[in-house]
């Protein structure tokens, strides 16, 4: 494998990083929990102590190579505009700005949800299908990555759509039905209000889901009744890394 690229996917409860070319985006990886509070500075701190654990690997590109990541918030030219489930300190953070300055190497960050839906886009369950694409990614939060006719339309971030007065992401995530103590059944009725609401605005041909515990798909997907198809993201876990990977190339 010609290994090219180190790629980070900070999520609200881990940071994961690894190795990447712009082919697969896939190989070995390395997690460390997301830090509380996570300020752009202990955040940075992880992410270069994940970046140290990598390039000790005998495939590690040069410490000259650049680093794509991804964040779960809004990211307009390198900025950070939003940050629910992180410290609100990073709000108009260039954290392209800081993460360069502290790994010593060029970076490029985005949307957390966009790299991961443009993986599935690019790779696997998302290929040849027209029309509105929608991936899902449910964990800290809900994060969501909108395609049209394989274009990606950034920053979608439809976790935060309002339903019966609560964010989505607060009822529906991972974590809630974690927090919750929900069964798969009574999760898959919570899915099913929010997504339901979300396909009233956005009617997509064909919507995929990640999961933070990917093997559970089968628990809750076949109970939603949606007027669009539903596919597990077939990257599962390691969608948002192989996105960063990608992301790492359009750096380069």
């Amino acid at each position: 494998m010609d290994i090219a690229f180190i790629r980070v996917d900070i999520g609200g409860t881990g940071i994961k990083g690894g190795l990447g070319d712009k082919n697969q985006g896939k190989n070995s990886s390395v997690t460390v929990p997301t830090p509380h509070p996570a300020t752009p500075e202990a955040v940075a701190a992880a992410v270069s102590l994940v970046i140290e654990c990598i390039s000790v690997h005998p495939q590690a590109p040069a410490a000259s190579a650049p680093v794509g990541v991804t964040f779960p918030g809004i990211i307009r030219h390198g900025v950070v505009h939003s940050a629910a489930n992180m410290e609100q300190s990073w709000l108009n953070t260039d954290i392209n700005q800081l993460l360069s300055a502290r790994l010593c190497r060029p970076v490029q960050a985005v949307n957390g949800a966009d790299p991961a839906g443009n993986a599935e886009i690019s790779y696997r369950a998302g290929m040849c299908i027209d029309g509105s694409v929608l991936a899902i990614t449910l964990g800290t939060g809900i994060v969501s990555a909108l395609f049209l006719n394989g274009q990606l339309v950034p920053n979608s971030e439809f976790g935060h759509l309002e339903v019966d007065g609560v964010a989505a992401e607060k009822r529906a995530s991972a974590v809630a039905r974690e927090r919750d103590g929900l069964s798969w059944k009574e999760y898959s009725d919570v899915l099913q209000r929010c997504l339901s609401h979300l396909e009233f605005f956005v009617l997509a041909r064909t919507r995929y889901h990640r999961w933070r515990h990917s093997q559970h798909a089968n628990d809750y997907l076949p109970n939603l009744k949606l007027g669009t198809a539903v596919l597990p993201a077939t990257l599962r876990n390691d969608a948002g890394i192989v996105g960063a990977a990608l992301q790492a190339t359009i750096a380069h």
